[in-house]
């Protein structure tokens, strides 16, 4: 949790309420919006879990094709389809055996694969494809999205009793509108992951504080990054990227 900067209560509060879900072995749902650090959280709470010695397996249910997804879960058998690997593949969930699988935009995850993956939570059991044997697995899963899961659920675009299965224990991660007070130390950790020292004018600093910053923490990264390569020890609001912080022009 120390890789986790701010000092903002939002943040602090989110971080001390990780640290006790750290300690349970119950599912974990982190709720908030694209790059916040919702990985880092997961990564967080598995090393300071009691199976910080075992795996710590991410996967990106929205980057992965449908058609591959259930292979990566579950693995397959050698034969299982065309193109498999000879030898077969193991899957993430036995790959995180005694440790922690991070399902990451599971609200991306197919209907029809959300039925086997309860299946799996349920009976902690997995089958690869091909094969008719069980497997026994012991994972802690910590899932992770940027919508809203109730709605989808009415939607009947995901499964009501895979949101209760995964919602046990909910952690909300404040976007960084919320916390723009850890703006300034964000900023240091990653001029110092970068190895350069950059001050800021007065305007330049309070466009910085202002800005809305939709993209959150990923976005700030992405801009310090910019400056960076201007090559410049002072920022001016000019240096700033236009396509961050010019006010759109009213017609």
């Amino acid at each position: 949790f120390t890789d986790i900067v701010g000092v903002s209560s939002r943040i602090r509060e989110s971080v001390m309420v990780a640290e006790r879900m750290a300690k349970s072995d119950s599912s974990v749902l982190i709720i908030g919006e694209s790059g916040t650090g919702k990985e880092v959280f997961a990564q967080s709470i598995h090393n300071a879990s009691a199976r910080s010695k075992r795996n710590f397996v991410a996967l990106n249910c929205a980057a992965i094709p449908e058609h591959l997804l259930e292979s990566e879960l579950f693995g397959y058998e050698e034969g299982a389809f065309t193109g498999a690997r000879k030898g077969g593949k193991i899957g993430y969930f036995e790959l995180a055996h005694q440790g922690t699988i991070f399902l990451d935009e599971i609200g991306e995850m197919p209907l029809a694969l959300q039925s086997k993956l309860l299946r799996v939570l349920e009976e902690k059991t997995v089958t690869r494809i091909g094969s008719a044997k069980l497997i026994d697995i012991d994972v802690r899963v910590i899932a992770a999205t940027n919508k809203n899961l109730l709605e989808l659920v009415e939607a009947k675009e995901f499964r009501e009793d895979l949101y209760y299965r995964i919602n046990v224990l909910p952690l909300d991660i404040p976007p960084l509108r919320e916390r723009k007070e850890d703006i300034p130390f964000l900023m240091d950790v990653f001029m110092a992951a970068m190895g350069k020292e950059m001050t800021f004018s007065d305007e330049a600093s309070k466009r910085l504080h202002s800005h809305c910053w939709k993209g959150n923490i990923r976005e700030l990264k992405n801009v310090i990054e910019y400056l960076e390569s201007l090559g410049k020890l002072r920022i001016e609001a000019g240096d700033l990227p236009a396509s961050v912080f010019t006010v759109p022009v009213q017609r």
